[in-house]
């Protein structure tokens, strides 16, 4: 009663508690929400094209290709995936034989064997994983460029050769594509004296 300032300070306190504390919503409306994640578990394989607008979990066999340009794809410990994955973010804790293209990040975990390409603006290697393939980080990247603006051309397979950026196109006509002999010499000045 007399003691006022201790009151306004609990008061003040409870409300600030109140104002931090975030409104519950109901698990019906939170399941509604693109914030969900979908799971493959570990009996189930998909063999063929999986899209979605949410993020996966992959701890079974996927075959195909994975479409989720928007979300975050894991593939488990148990996950075994021999597909192209295009997602935001993606991690590996499994075995994964394809290409690996995200928008934001790759994280490929210590318990992880992959053997493919990897295009990703950002990537973590742990050390004790198992990579075989290459790994391309260039934000201006073709291939990701391709990928998340509509392109249609697939990146090459591991081992498959890629053409070379800057060999010259061919005409298509027989030794139109060779330099005439002696293009490579400088020219001889005019009032050069030549040999009969």
């Amino acid at each position: 009663m007399f003691n006022k300032r201790e009151q306004s300070d609990e008061q003040s306190s409870t409300s600030e508690e109140r104002k931090l504390e975030k409104p519950r919503q109901p698990a019906s409306s939170a399941r509604s929400t693109s914030s969900t994640t979908a799971v493959i578990g570990p009996s189930i394989e998909v063999d063929g094209t999986l899209r979605g607008d949410e993020d996966l979990v992959i701890e079974g066999r996927v075959k195909g290709a994975v479409d989720l340009k928007k979300h975050s794809v894991t593939i488990g410990e148990q996950g075994d995936v021999q597909a192209d994955i295009h997602a935001h973010t993606i991690y590996v804790d499994g075995s994964m034989d394809g290409n690996l293209v995200a928008s934001e990040r790759v994280v490929i975990r210590k318990s992880a064997r992959i053997k493919g390409s990897v295009v990703s603006p950002r990537v973590s290697l742990e050390d004790g994983a198992r990579f075989n393939g290459s790994i391309d980080m260039d934000p201006d990247s073709e291939a990701l460029g391709k990928v998340f603006t509509g392109g249609s051309k697939p990146l090459p397979r591991q081992g498959a050769s890629a053409p070379d950026k800057a060999a010259p196109k061919s005409s298509g006509q027989p030794g139109a594509d060779k330099p005439a002999p002696g293009a490579d010499k400088p020219a001889a000045a005019d009032n050069a004296p030549t040999k009969p």
